[in-house]
């Protein structure tokens, strides 16, 4: 069947931009096979500029394809990486954490529930109506989570009265907002499904994510609609004072602009099998080549267990390795031109595209972004800052601690997170250039030092 018109690249889809063609391929729960992950290698390589991309929703994206469109989907297609049927291909957008099944800190293992809410997208032919930014987050309680993307629906693992259970909310993120409701382990397959049919029986053709009909409707009048079409019982949230407190335990938020979490999905990660770890690196600026990724995907097969997990860190981790092989797998994705170091500048900086490939961009975001981690680098820094190009925010699904927005080539207005403020936060300085960037942080540094 013809795919639907859409500005969102698939894998099925090439959407162009100033680089050439983008082809989004999505991965169940962020994983690839060593294989495939060469296959993607392969393809970016023969049909394209060789550019991969690491997304902050766990794909990946090949850029710069050029006229033999057909071979670079037929490539991907027979390595398993497209969905079970065309029009399903739009709607695989559902989020794991990237240590689901392994993950010590973990309340249940999230991969078998997130297969069937999977499959029921991809086959329900009423479901293919949904937007293809349309997204789900799955949290199975793992110690490594991202609970900061904002989704359409997003379910969270929680032990209420000693009962594992899960609780969920709508457009918006289990780190910031209140749960709307609990529904048992049991019960979540059928909760998306009646949350999604609400969905698609109030929304105008102009009405894609869930904000937009929750921006027309109150919000207990939508969980009516979904208390009549869910058939197990829907029970209210009962204890949120608890909740915040596990919730806050889980995705702290206190941090300032110039302070950032512990860095959990670089280097070693303890799984909940003894002798077993995960290895994560950074992908700088999420970017890597086909020869980047075929020394990580030859990592996995010699050392792991032959896959690579994709975060919304825009990292990757190579799981079940056994520890005394980890410093020999890290040494290998270093040597790939990863970054395994937390305190290296280059893994906290983000940027998007910006003018080099993308006709918003305003700036060219990554190499002004190797500049400013060069800065840091020079003076011991390592900050959490994100370069956009426009307005858009593409290289970040939530309001990073420092925002960067270009004004013009080289210039940006630096903006501090604030919670109290929308949008990128509170306004720090004016179209300053890099230089100016880094030496502003530079003088914060000292100054907080200085007696």
């Amino acid at each position: 069947m013809p795919l639907r018109p859409s500005a969102c690249p698939g894998l099925l889809r090439i959407v162009s931009a100033l680089d050439g063609g983008i082809c989004r391929i999505k991965l169940a729960g962020g994983s690839i096979t060593s294989v495939q992950a060469t296959a993607v290698a392969d393809a970016a390589q023969r049909y394209a500029s060789g550019v991969i991309e690491a997304t902050n929703r766990a794909n990946l994206q090949i850029r710069g394809i050029g006229a033999e469109q057909g071979a670079l989907i037929a490539l991907l297609l027979d390595a398993g990486l497209g969905p079970n049927n065309a029009a399903g291909d739009d709607v695989r957008n559902l989020m794991l954490s990237p240590t689901a099944g392994i993950d010590p800190q973990q309340l249940f293992d999230s991969r078998p529930l997130a297969q069937q809410i999977l499959d029921t997208l991809q086959n329900q032919s009423r479901f293919h109506d949904l937007s293809p930014k349309f997204a789900i987050l799955l949290d199975g309680g793992e110690g490594l989570a991202m609970g900061e993307h904002p989704h359409d629906l997003w379910l969270s693992a929680r032990v209420i009265d000693g009962e594992t259970v899960l609780v969920f909310g709508l457009a918006g993120c289990p780190a910031d907002d209140e749960p709307l409701g609990v529904v048992s382990l049991a019960d979540g397959h059928e909760l998306v499904v009646a949350v999604l049919d609400a969905f698609l029986e109030r929304a105008r053709p102009e009405q894609t994510r869930m904000r937009h009909v929750l921006a027309q409707m109150p919000v207990e009048e939508f969980l009516q609609a979904i208390a009549r079409l869910c058939g197990s019982e829907f029970i209210r949230e009962s204890n949120s004072a608890v909740d915040q407190k596990n919730r806050d335990a889980r995705f702290p938020n206190e941090f300032g602009p110039t302070e950032f979490r512990p860095a959990l999905h670089l280097g070693l990660y303890q799984q909940s099998v003894a002798g077993l770890v995960a290895v994560g690196a950074a992908v700088p600026l999420g970017r890597l080549d086909a020869s980047m990724l075929r020394a990580v995907a030859q990592l996995a097969a010699d050392w792991g267990d032959d896959s690579l997990r994709f975060t919304p860190w825009q990292s990757v981790l190579l799981p079940n390795v056994r520890a005394e092989h980890a410093a020999t797998v890290m040494s290998g994705l270093q040597s790939a031109g990863l970054i395994c170091d937390s305190q290296r500048p280059l893994a906290h900086i983000i940027a998007c595209t910006g003018s080099a490939g993308c006709a918003k961009g305003l700036a060219d975001t990554k190499a002004d972004g190797l500049k400013l981690a060069s800065s840091f680098e020079h003076h011991g820094l390592s900050l959490p800052v994100h370069l956009t190009g426009c307005s858009r925010s593409c290289a970040a699904a939530h309001t990073a601690p420092v925002t960067l927005l270009a004004t013009s080539t080289g210039r940006y207005d630096l903006y501090f997170r604030d919670t109290q403020q929308p949008g990128f936060g509170t306004l720090r300085a004016r179209d300053l250039t890099i230089d100016a960037v880094g030496a502003l942080f530079v003088a914060d540094s000292r100054s907080s030092t200085d007696d």
